[in-house]
């Protein structure tokens, strides 16, 4: 009997695959979740077990604040946090507790796939708006507003998942003008906010927000463990209300109170401080390492190099097709992300997605070089 597969990705030792948007297996904190849990249990506290309060729990929303107050530079008030099961499951709440089928919303183009699958979920229809260095262009998305009746715009403002770039300051600006000008609300992905390796990014998408238009989205899953499924959501308690008393949450109470409560322990003792560190350092070095293995062996291929997150956005020479060569590619046993996946008029084909926080270096060498010889 084979051993059951327990990770969403599983690949063979003699595979690089440069598609997978995860970080390492051997990098994962399992010690230093180990002496958070032995923090929380000493404290013999049982509510940690019992159903949460709908917002999350109080004393993890206070921490968290904190925590999120030294690393933005900015206020942040426990009052404006709702506790979520990360960003999928947030983006999973806003589309049923927001939206109905048929209903409109603007993505980026090119813009997460899998957030586009959650989307057709609900049925709802999905235009994109391009982007450029600077994020999402706002001339071409007020023709779109013009056009439509979107419920909201969903944006990935910093270290853009795939592209890479961030939504500039004077843009945020205008992005909160046209939200007030058009009536949408915004849903910012910033799960990449922490991850700055070249540059510090602009504020949370939250903090342009004068009104009631923001709901800023971040997660453990990038800066800590996935397998914690804990996030959170950031906005105006008025933006909150139907989350906080929605019946999803009067039922079950508020999620993940137990995870909360030792993730409480791991910035208490100052360890999430201490990976987050750790992991930009290793994510910064890989990011230049990977950067420098496409200019030696693959010198066709125009990516920009980012400044933080998890990949790089490459477009192939001479119109090629990057889902037709990934079956050259996994000849030479090695994969990416085709452009097409981020699409929602099924274009971008002559881009592809390569990313950098799976794998060691050395392995980010072979897997270009692989790619290399595929894409001759």
């Amino acid at each position: 009997m084979t051993q059951a597969q327990v990770t969403q990705v599983s690949v063979s030792k003699d595979w690089i695959d440069l598609g997978i948007g995860q970080p390492q297996i051997e990098n994962l904190p399992l010690e230093l979740l180990e002496q958070a849990a032995n923090h929380r249990f000493r404290q013999k506290d049982r509510r940690i077990l019992q159903y949460g309060i709908e917002q999350g729990n109080g004393n993890f929303r206070f921490c968290l604040a904190g925590f999120l107050e030294a690393r933005y530079g900015k206020p942040v008030d426990p009052d404006h946090l709702l506790i979520t099961g990360g960003v999928s499951q947030a983006l999973d709440m806003i589309c049923g507790l927001k939206t109905r089928p048929g209903d409109s919303v603007i993505v980026e183009e090119p813009s997460y796939f899998l957030a586009l699958r959650i989307f057709a979920d609900y049925n709802l229809n999905v235009i994109g708006v391009p982007i450029d260095a600077n994020g999402i262009i706002m001339e071409a998305l007020e023709e779109k507003l013009k056009k439509h009746n979107p419920v909201f715009v969903y944006t990935i403002p910093v270290f853009h998942n795939p592209a890479g770039v961030t939504l500039s300051a004077e843009r945020r600006e205008k992005l909160i003008d046209l939200s007030e000008t058009y009536e949408f609300f915004i849903v910012a992905d910033e799960v990449y906010q922490l991850l700055n390796y070249t540059s510090k990014p602009p504020a949370p998408m939250a903090y342009y927000d004068g009104g009631e238009r923001v709901l800023s989205l971040g997660s453990f899953s990038k800066i800590l463990a996935p397998g914690l499924k804990l996030g959170w959501m950031q906005a105006k308690p008025k933006l909150l209300a139907p989350f906080t008393g929605c019946g999803y949450l009067d039922s079950g109470g508020g999620l993940n109170p137990f995870v909360s409560s030792i993730v409480s322990s791991v910035i208490e003792l100052g360890l999430q401080e201490k990976y987050l560190k750790k992991l930009r350092k290793i994510y910064q070095d890989r990011m230049a390492t990977l950067s420098s293995a496409i200019r030696k062996n693959i010198p066709a291929l125009e990516f920009r190099e980012p400044s933080g997150g998890y990949f790089i956005w490459a477009r192939l020479p001479d119109g090629a097709d990057s889902e037709l060569l990934l079956a050259d590619a996994q000849e030479h046993k090695v994969r990416y992300q085709p452009g097409i996946k981020f699409s929602c008029i099924q274009g971008l084909r002559d881009y592809l997605r390569l990313c950098f926080a799976y794998y060691e270096q050395t392995e980010l060498i072979d897997g270009i070089e692989r790619l290399a010889r595929a894409l001759e």
